[in-house]
């Protein structure tokens, strides 16, 4: 219990007698799981009062082997017995800045914003696997603290642990995180032109490049060109990577 308790911060201490508006949840949980049937992404709700999960999706991706029923009864336990220990120091360290970040937050705008960062799980057979985690507050009590998270776990497209992020709904206004450093950075996100916009459609579409060429009335060596130029901006390698960015920070 006092390793899980390093997941929890004084400065969102959600106690049972806190003033919480019980009236908000209403049966938001059959949202939640209507959407986990909609996507491959894996989904759980944190309770910061109980300081458990509250609901896990059946999407395996989040599960290492184990049914969802199994990760909610271990609640923060899991990350103990499925993660890197290395990453599981990295993941109480970026609780830590992430709660001093949103403490700075005005209480009315706090949904507003969301987190993402990256870490290695064990699945079942013992390999690592490198996963993107986001979360956002679903419902506040009266003081302005997460009562309740929603968390969205999915393959990451970066290469190593870390690349914590807070973005704010409707700004391009970013916040990036160096644990070296212990310091948050103010950044923008980064902006797609129109045509790198139409040819990343297009291929997510399933066309070629002879064939977007065709639709865009451009050559294929052009349709090239702006894809390399794409591909620098973004710090990827090929299509599919530039794909998966796009789709993880909401640019397509």
């Amino acid at each position: 219990m006092e390793e899980i308790n390093k997941f929890f911060n004084d400065k969102n201490d959600v106690r049972s007698d806190a003033e919480i508006d019980r009236s908000q949840v209403g049966e938001y949980l059959e949202a939640v799981k209507a959407f986990s049937r909609l996507t491959y992404q894996s989904l759980y709700v944190i309770d910061y009062q109980t300081r458990a999960f509250e609901y896990v999706s059946d999407n395996p991706l989040f599960l290492c082997g184990k049914t969802s029923e199994e990760v909610k009864e271990l609640g923060y336990a899991f990350y103990f017995q499925n993660v890197k220990p290395e990453d599981v120091e990295l993941l109480i360290m970026i609780n830590e800045a992430g709660f001093e970040f949103y403490e700075n937050i005005p209480v009315d705008e706090r949904k507003l914003y969301s987190i993402s960062y990256d870490f290695y799980l064990i699945n079942g057979k013992k390999n690592r696997v490198l996963v993107n985690h986001k979360l956002t507050p679903m419902f506040l009590t009266e003081g302005g603290q997460i009562w309740k998270a929603l968390c969205i776990v999915s393959l990451s497209n970066n290469t190593s642990s870390g690349n914590v992020v807070v973005s704010r709904e409707g700004s391009d206004a970013l916040w990036k995180y160096d644990p070296e450093v212990n310091r948050w950075e103010k950044d923008e996100k980064i902006r797609l032109s129109q045509r790198e916009y139409e040819i990343l459609s297009l291929y997510a579409s399933g066309l070629t490049i002879n064939e977007i060429g065709e639709k865009l009335f451009i050559s294929a060596d052009t349709v090239k060109f702006h894809r390399k130029k794409l591909f620098e901006k973004i710090g990827v390698n090929n299509i599919a990577e530039a794909l998966a960015y796009v789709k993880t920070n909401k640019l397509l």
